[in-house]
């Protein structure tokens, strides 16, 4: 099985704290729970692409924290990761690959990976002749922020939008961006179609959130 996580933050104190508002009472608790929760799900057989932004610590404690994460493990770069990257210390073995991009297929569909949201990424308008999308792009970066919300809204956009079809007639276009931020599915690592899930309920929530305001 293959799963997807971003922007786990372990070490970072102050996003515990202020952006992330995540409530643990130290930086120890949440790393103590991110790895219980990820190591719940991941088998060492299974795969996890982390897309971005593992760790906050230094080479050392990044190499500990590596040595109890299970599972065959892949990274997109995000952009705190390499603080302990560019380290000569650093187990970089542990790593299948270390990209800043790349593309895979997961169970017949494309994914698209890369640490920051891609608004018109390749493959977007693909379906099958279920009509079901083809490809999927999977980020991290905007946590739930006010960017994250952008995305939400841009999404919305494009799919109501109708274009020209061959026939003479109209189709609709489609983006299925999923922003796999670890808060969203309680720090456990996710495969693709549990992130599809997992996305449209939470875009159900927030919506019915609104519709009452």
């Amino acid at each position: 099985m293959r799963y997807y996580i971003a922007d786990c933050h372990f070490f970072h104190e102050a996003l515990n704290r202020e952006m992330d508002h995540r409530g643990f009472a130290s930086v120890e608790e949440m790393n103590e729970y991110m790895i219980k929760r990820w190591n719940e799900k991941v088998r060492n057989r299974d795969e996890v692409v982390i897309l971005g932004d593992l760790s906050m610590g230094n080479a050392e404690q990044t190499n500990a924290l590596l040595d109890r994460l299970q599972g065959k493990l892949f990274l997109i770069v995000g952009n705190h990761d390499n603080r302990y990257l560019r380290s000569k210390t650093f187990h970089k073995e542990r790593f299948g690959w270390i990209y800043p991009y790349a593309e895979l297929h997961d169970d017949g569909r494309k994914v698209v990976l890369s640490h920051y949201p891609i608004a018109c990424y390749n493959g977007q308008y693909l379906k099958n002749k279920k009509g079901e999308p083809r490809t999927y792009m999977l980020y991290g970066h905007v946590h739930d922020s006010h960017d994250e919300r952008l995305i939400e809204q841009y999404q919305q956009m494009v799919e109501k939008t109708q274009i020209p079809d061959r026939d003479g007639g109209t189709q609709s276009l489609s983006s299925h961006m999923i922003n796999c931020f670890c808060m969203y599915s309680d720090y456990q690592p996710l495969s693709l179609d549990e992130w599809i899930a997992l996305t449209k309920q939470r875009l159900i929530r927030c919506q019915n959130v609104e519709d009452s305001l």
